[in-house]
């Protein structure tokens, strides 16, 4: 695989991993009685969160696995699983859900904005997969670079999320969260076949 292909092919995973759409639902919920400016502000916050947090999960993924003797495929199927779990909960989850927030919800861009509405254990489990199957300098340059322009594609989904919900309406965020749901079961299926398939040397 080429460097263009698998720059694509890493943003595309690591775009639908973060369930984009919920998260924008999630966040017009909590955001609502704000004003666009403080919206705004909140948003680049919460990117910024979630740059530091997943670049410091896709480095360090390999270490952890060291520490406490994982293999990667064994990861890879564990990872699998509760990203597949992750899938089921957001096609059977309400995106318009009130949910309950502090009067102040500048103090919680990280938690729960960051961690674990965007980034959670499904989240989590792929990071510390892909990362650690980065082998290479190269890889892990692409692999990184990747990632971070997925997240800011979530973040400037974020900081428009006003206008994404004038033009797709509420019917919308919810028929794409649905859609992220089915490919986010696809990548647990593929994570989970390719764990199996390396343990048993297929």
């Amino acid at each position: 695989m080429d460097s263009l292909s698998f720059f694509i092919s890493v943003y595309i995973k690591f775009f639908f991993i973060m369930t984009p759409f919920f998260v924008v639902s999630i966040f017009l919920s909590m955001t609502k009685d704000l004003e666009d400016a403080q919206t705004k502000k909140i948003a680049l916050k919460v990117t910024m969160a979630i740059i530091i947090t997943c670049l410091i999960l896709l480095f360090f993924g390999k270490y952890i696995f060291d520490l406490f003797g994982i293999t990667l495929d064994a990861f890879r199927i564990g990872a699998g699983a509760l990203l597949f779990l992750t899938a089921v909960e957001l096609m059977k989850k309400d995106v318009n859900e009130k949910v309950d927030c502090p009067t102040d919800i500048s103090k919680h861009t990280v938690v729960p904005l960051a961690i674990p509405i965007t980034v959670g254990p499904g989240t989590i489990g792929a990071l510390l997969v892909m990362g650690a199957g980065m082998k290479d300098v190269s890889t892990l340059s692409i692999g990184s670079f990747a990632l971070i322009c997925s997240i800011l594609s979530v973040g400037l989904m974020l900081y428009l999320s006003g206008k994404i919900q004038k033009v797709v309406g509420e019917t919308g965020l919810i028929v794409l969260s649905k859609i992220t749901a089915l490919v986010l079961a696809a990548l647990s299926a593929q994570l989970i076949f390719t764990g199996i398939k390396n343990f048993l040397e297929i």
